[in-house]
């Protein structure tokens, strides 16, 4: 069967690259600020934690962890941050701004910075890609649509983790990398008779047809090639400074540029990887000695903790095949299998067929990076897809073949019936890759993020108060909160900003310096408090369980503690203002803090669904002010009576298209069901009534109790009138429908009230009150 040709695209202007650079700044400061849902906790605790110390202070209420007091990472991460937080705090000191405004213009100079930082490697992925398929090709811009369209990327981007500042500068040294120092001599023959020309590489039983422009976009001489490795290598370095196992990504290539050049190309690597490689290591080494005070080395600590020591298992271990069965599902999604096949047609073309071009040897060494580094981390127990999100670009280079080869005919041909469940199946695909983003970055774990924002408004409110109170004072507090949950479960000042916002969490300390018995029955503060939270309430708390503070710090802080030590300081907390935990420790904590006067004062929504048991259900925060407390239950009550005003609305809108409807059937069967003198209520009145009571009776799980003990038919009726509840209140829509429509148990007269009133004689059929029984009557 010959092989099908496809038309061209046609030909349009390239676009500028400045414009496409634009564009990619703008989609991701959309996704940076639309993401608001918790990952990672290193996307606050490796950065933003120690970038917000080092701008502010050691004083400033930023949680220090065990990695950076025990010199594992690298202080060049956060020195950029930390420069963002000066920037922010001057530019809102200079506009004199609000200290709400402040503060969010704080929690949001991070956010924007690495937008930023995320669209130069989106742009950067593009360039390569057009390195590899050629300027205006279909297999550039395929690379470009999908790296815009990738959830993981929507998701992961624009977070402040360390991965994804290693990701960003890898692709733009990629870019860099002097790939034709890895092809040999004969990398550049033929490469002008290819000029302006169709490059046509040719699988085994299908075409792809991929327009190369090497006119300009390739170096042809040793100087350019010695230029460019001069601007990749500070990169590279600065990659495996910040993530010790990004080196296997230039391993790789520089064993391949080592086996495939000759001796003069030899030693300018070695030069360059010197001459760089010191410059680097010499800056890393100041900013190291300034941020901790001594001399230090933290890719060597970091190894030596992690691998002589493994505590890296302590965090969790995985199968051998995790990166296989999730890391690159989770990356890719529904890109996985373009991105497989890519990978196989990549390394098994016959070089006969792909010939020995500069395309064919970068998407290859491409490929083997994306081979070999998963297999050598599947070699450490602690696996995270995160540590293998530097390859997601050269997977999207290697997924664009597939995709032109699949969907370019249904695009460009959308007349042709056979590729019309093509094009069903691509819009599918972008449907699912947009569901995915949006669940991810807008629902799901949106609460960790959430209840900060509560606690920021709170101190807002109360720091009014609290100043007109603490005039005469040295010292000023705010605020106090206690997180009852797994540890590192929300960000921390980063988010809470105020540093008079005094609140501690629970620990999770790994065993350092602890031998092998020692670390099996090693358990960290969360997981003691976990193992039996009514034990570790009565020992880490000041008073235990018997002693409760009875109102907050704001209104009586005389006779209330706050412990000021950081998170992993504090062997003892004290009890809070706030208490934040997860909605399934609710039934737990619900018995125990029964003396106290906590109660719920807000919640919020988390999560649907998670795989750890601890972090289910919404966040609550139970606090000790009483009006919180009542507005919180006031607010609570609204929304109840909102969504069963908003059902009984639909039930009538029901009721009346179920009306319509009989009527249409049967006028005479309507008419005779609602005379006034019939036995029964109507078949129609009945099925509504039932609908209502439903509606308006109080399941065991209802979170509100009614004020009226007797049913919504007698509320309103003569004898009731009497048991209202004062204050009186006006009848809500509901009420005043079931009364209306009500059917008491003593059958009404057809006569108007006023008749029965003037005649008190009359029989109950006739409307009259019914005659109680005397006692003789009783006992006759």
């Amino acid at each position: 069967m010959p092989t099908p040709t496809f038309p061209r695209a046609p030909r349009t202007s390239p676009v500028p690259t400045q414009n496409i650079l634009l564009f990619l700044i703008a989609f991701r400061l959309i996704n940076a600020f639309a993401v608001r849902t918790f990952f990672q906790p290193d996307e606050y605790f490796q950065s933003l934690e120690p970038a917000w110390q080092i701008a502010f202070g050691q004083g400033q209420g930023a949680w220090i962890t065990w990695e950076w007091r025990h010199r594992l990472r690298s202080s060049l991460h956060p020195l950029f941050f930390a420069a963002l937080y000066k920037v922010a705090d001057s530019l809102a000191s200079t506009l004199s701004v609000s200290p709400a405004t402040r503060a969010e213009l704080l929690v949001a100079a991070p956010k924007t910075a690495q937008a930023v930082v995320a669209a130069i490697g989106d742009f950067y992925t593009w360039k390569l890609a057009v390195r590899v398929y050629g300027n205006d090709s279909r297999g550039s811009w395929t690379t470009l649509v999908a790296t815009v369209l990738n959830p993981w990327q929507w998701f992961c981007s624009t977070r402040t983790l360390s991965n994804c500042f290693e990701t960003t500068i890898t692709i733009v040294a990629l870019e860099l990398w002097p790939w034709q120092w890895s092809v040999g001599s004969t990398a550049g023959v033929g490469r002008g008779e290819k000029t302006g020309n169709q490059m046509r590489g040719t699988d085994r039983d299908r075409s792809v047809i991929i327009r190369c422009d090497w006119s300009s976009e390739f170096m042809t001489t040793a100087t350019d090639a010695a230029y460019s490795f001069h601007k990749c290598l500070p990169l590279a370095a600065l990659a495996c400074i910040l993530r010790p196992t990004n080196i296997l990504v230039w391993a790789t290539l520089a064993g391949l540029a080592w086996l495939r050049t000759s001796w003069p190309q030899r030693k300018i690597l070695i030069f360059e990887v010197i001459l760089c490689g010191s410059a680097i290591l010499a800056v890393s080494s100041v900013a190291d000695r300034l941020f901790y005070g001594i001399w230090t080395f933290p890719p060597l600590r970091f190894l030596y903790f992690n691998i002589a020591q493994s505590l890296a298992v302590f965090y969790g271990s995985n199968d051998w095949h995790y990166y296989i069965s999730q890391g690159y599902p989770l990356l890719l999604t529904t890109l996985l299998p373009a991105a497989l096949i890519g990978l196989y047609t990549t390394l098994t073309a016959r070089k006969s067929t792909v010939g020995d071009s500069l395309q064919t040897a970068i998407r290859v060494q491409l490929a083997t990076v994306c081979l070999l580094m998963p297999f050598v981390l599947s070699l450490i127990s602690h696996k995270e897809v995160r540590f293998i999100y530097p390859l997601l670009p050269c997977l999207h280079i290697l997924a664009a073949p597939p995709l032109v080869q699949f969907f370019y005919p249904a695009i460009y041909s959308p007349a042709h019936a056979p590729y019309n469940p093509r094009m069903l199946i691509l819009l599918f695909l972008v449907f699912v890759n947009v569901v995915i983003a949006l669940y991810t970055t807008l629902y799901h774990a949106s609460g960790t993020i959430k209840v900060l924002s509560y606690l920021r408004q709170q101190h807002q409110t109360h720091s009014a108060s609290l100043t007109k109170r603490r005039t005469n004072s040295t010292s000023e507090t705010g605020i106090s909160a206690g997180f009852l949950m797994p540890c590192h479960s929300t960000p921390w000042r980063s988010h809470l900003v105020y540093p008079t916002i005094n609140a501690w969490a629970l620990s999770c300390e790994p065993p350092i310096d602890l031998n092998a018995t020692q670390k099996a029955g090693y358990r960290d503060e969360a997981d003691q408090f976990y193992d039996d939270p009514d034990q570790f309430l009565h020992q880490n708390m000041a008073g235990g369980l018997r002693h409760f503070p009875r109102r907050p710090s704001y209104i009586s802080p005389a006779h209330h503690s706050v412990s000021k030590d950081a998170p992993d300081e504090a062997p003892h907390h004290d009890w809070p203002d706030y208490l934040i935990f997860f909605a399934q420790l609710e039934p737990t904590l619900r018995p125990l803090l029964r003396s106290s006067h906590y109660d719920e004062c807000w919640r919020t929504f988390n999560t649907a669904w998670h795989d750890d048991w601890r972090r289910r259900g919404d966040i609550v925060v139970w606090c000790l002010d009483t009006v919180e407390q009542d507005a919180w239950r006031s607010t609570a009550q609204r929304q109840v009576q909102q969504s069963r005003d908003e059902q009984f609305d639909r039930i009538v809108e029901s009721f009346k298209q179920e009306a319509c409807k009989q009527k249409q059937r049967s006028w005479m069967g309507f008419h005779a069901s609602s005379t006034p003198w019939s036995a029964s209520p109507p078949s129609l009145f009945a099925s509504w009534r039932r609908a209502a009571g439903s509606l308006f009776s109080l399941s065991p799980k209802a979170p509100l109790s009614w004020p009226w003990q007797r049913s919504a038919g007698s509320l309103f009726s003569s004898s009731a009138k009497t048991s209202i509840p004062w204050p009186w209140r006006p009848p809500t829509r509901w009420e005043s429908f079931v009364a209306r429509f009500s059917f008491s148990k003593q059958k009404p007269g057809w006569l108007p009230s006023w008749v029965s009133d003037q005649l008190p004689g009359l029989p109950s059929w006739l409307g009259g009150a019914k005659k109680k029984p005397t006692e003789a009557e009783l006992w006759s």
